[in-house]
């Protein structure tokens, strides 16, 4: 395809000079363009497929960057960005140095608000609407929402705000609903079709407030108020929303431009709180997406003609995977075990579980803060709840972790996935903190595997302990060990040297030291080591930490070096720093670990090799750092 009018849109004010009867096959060459884009680069495909039409409806009848666009979790918005002058960069997509697979206000003017994490989109737009009443500008703002972000308690909180006035001031901001979870038949489609240009039309509207003026005051004026919301509440589901304030219309096909153009016309000409309900489907306009979107969620890259295939090559059992079995194989020897998810069954591996323990198995939806506290109920009642949730959407939940779990001792097992830096996703859903949000709190306990086979085993460690536990581990594959069926508790609280280094503390030309490696990263600091000829031990252990091992080692060398997959500030660094200074050991640390900044998207190994946490980079930080000393490093590598 030429995309002979795409490439006329280096700008949605571009768009808006467009013949309205030319916006389907824009609409068509922008979803051909979308779909060979994404094969070519990988990233999120279903989603974007299923937003085409809505965006360049919103593009056509908002004066953006004027008007404030909000995309909720941001992962929908490729069409946004390919028509917002960003269509040559697409081949850069979630790759370093390229364009961003959510919007980043540091990227464009028309990303208004960055978004990655769900269901802030109606709060920001509030406070952009409320922002532009405040300064008196003409201006409006709209949150588009996924109805999965619906289920988020911080979306209803939104609402119920953004549908009141605030000093007599109320705020001008539409809230698009994007429910791509149901379908309407044609009949269905037609009939709401019209309801909603009607419901959104200025005659509606003044009929509805004369009606208002002239009942009021008047024993009808409740009946005529509870009359017409049941009434509309008969054929569209918006009655819920006409309780917060907000005007409803909808259900509309959010495909068929010539509905959503007027509908959207009709709403920007009204003031006040608007809710626009539309249909989607997901992987539109590409059958292989359309019958499967969760494949088609984020693939990697693929041929479009021929779809997403199986590797040829023997795959790798992820971290994901080894969680996953052990749940079922867990939940199996113990049937106190409950297994929850804020909405992430495939991502955090349970399918399986979900199959074969379909009572014990809770999707709470997109609500962390339910889960945590949800399963702190449980607990109370003796059973063992399993959280699965990724590192980064466990900071939704921190006041539950600490005031619902933690405080009250609840043995209650946090699976964390996606630990450290994830790659392609970026700065927003990097799990770079969870040790030092985690170790901090009283009662908690930290676990950090090494490999596939340690965290089945900490996995099980965990479980068996009477109290709230994190286990950390990475998106995707380890170094492929063998994993061990039989589940063995580790020995509360020890780590385990795997090397020790062949010099003597205080040898004269050389430096003794000891690398003490929290989690996954102890592979590249037993090759790190053996250049070093350095001791290297698998702490296993944040929180308790092995303070009798963390002593003696540096009782007998001459410098530790700490290394994590985790932020610097705060981490497990920072805890063998405390325990030295406890029992009142002076050696010289090195921290190793996630440096103080927001790290970009991009190849999660090319990321760690610039943190400088691959093998390399661990070998040259230490004999840099300890050149400066007493003594020199010895390479055995160099000898």
């Amino acid at each position: 395809m030429n995309y002979s009018l795409l490439k006329t849109i280096n700008s949605p004010a571009d768009l808006r000079r467009m013949p309205r009867a030319d916006l389907h096959k824009l609409a068509d060459e922008l979803r051909a363009y979308l779909l060979e884009s994404v094969a070519k680069t990988g990233g999120h495909l279903s989603s974007n497929l299923g937003t085409v039409e809505l965006t360049v409806a919103l593009h056509y009848v908002f004066n953006t960057p004027r008007d404030r666009l909000v995309w909720d979790v941001g992962h929908q918005t490729y069409p946004h960005k390919i028509l917002t002058g960003r269509r040559e960069r697409m081949d850069s997509l979630r790759q370093l140095g390229g364009i961003s697979g959510f919007p980043r206000r540091d990227e464009s003017e028309y990303d208004t608000f960055g978004t990655a994490h769900s269901s802030t989109s109606i709060s920001a737009a509030h406070g952009m609407a409320m922002a532009a009443k405040l300064k008196g500008e003409e201006r409006k703002a709209v949150a588009i929402i996924g109805d999965g972000a619906m289920t988020a308690g911080m979306a209803f909180e939104a609402l119920n705000n953004a549908g009141v006035a605030h000093g007599g001031l109320l705020g001008d901001v539409l809230v698009i609903l994007n429910d791509n979870d149901m379908s309407i038949s044609p009949p269905v489609g037609a009939l709401n079709k019209y309801l909603a240009r009607l419901m959104s039309g200025k005659f509606y509207a003044a009929a509805r407030e004369g009606a208002k003026s002239v009942l009021k005051n008047t024993p009808l004026y409740e009946f005529a108020r509870r009359f017409e919301e049941h009434t509309k509440g008969m054929v569209v589901p918006g009655t819920i929303f006409e309780e917060f304030g907000f005007n409803y219309v909808g259900p509309i096909d959010g495909h068929d431009l010539d509905a959503l153009i007027p509908t959207l016309e009709n709403l920007r000409d009204r003031g006040g709180p608007q809710f626009l309900h539309v249909v989607t489907k997901k992987g539109q306009g590409y059958k292989l997406a359309e019958a499967d979107p969760v494949k088609y969620h984020g693939p990697s890259p693929f041929n479009p003609s021929v779809g997403v295939q199986p590797s040829s090559k023997p795959a790798k059992t992820t971290f994901t995977q080894v969680f996953g079995s052990w749940l079922c194989d867990m939940a199996e020897a113990d049937s106190r075990l409950v297994g929850i998810t804020p909405a992430m069954r495939e991502g955090s591996g349970m399918v399986e579980f979900h199959k074969r323990f379909p009572t014990r198995y809770h999707d709470v939806g997109i609500a962390e803060q339910h889960a945590v506290t949800f399963a702190a109920g449980l607990a109370c009642e003796g059973l063992k709840p399993v959280v699965a949730i990724y590192s980064t959407f466990l900071q939704r939940a921190y006041d539950q972790l600490i005031h619902d779990v933690a405080i009250q001792n609840l043995p209650v097992l946090f699976a964390l996935d996606r630990a450290g830096l994830v790659g392609a996703d970026g700065a927003t859903h990097a799990g770079n903190y969870d040790i030092a949000f985690t170790r901090c709190i009283p009662n908690m306990s930290v676990l950090t595997p090494a490999d596939e086979n340690e965290c089945r085993q900490a996995l099980y460690t965990g479980f068996l302990h009477d109290g709230p536990v994190t286990v950390r581990y990475p998106r995707g594959a380890g170094t492929g060990v063998e994993i061990n069926a039989a589940m063995t508790a580790w020995t509360w609280g020890k780590g385990e040297i795997r090397r020790e280094s062949s010099l003597t503390k205080g040898q004269g030309g050389a430096t003794r030291v000891a690398i003490l490696a929290f989690g996954t990263l102890l592979t590249a600091a037993l090759e790190a080591g053996e250049a070093l000829d350095a001791t290297v031990v698998n702490m296993r252990f944040v929180k308790p930490l092995d303070h009798e091992l963390v002593a003696r080692l540096a009782r007998s060398h001459d410098a530790l070096v700490t290394l994590e997959d985790g932020c610097v500030m705060g981490g497990a660094g920072s805890a063998v720093m405390e325990s030295l200074q406890a029992a009142g050991l002076s050696v010289p640390v090195l921290q190793l670990g996630l440096p103080d900044e927001f790290i970009e998207h991009g190849d999660p190994v090319k990321l760690m090799s610039l943190c400088g946490l691959d093998a390399h980079g661990i070998e040259q930080s230490v004999r840099k750092h300890f050149a400066m000393g007493a003594h020199a490093l010895r390479s055995v590598v160099n000898q």
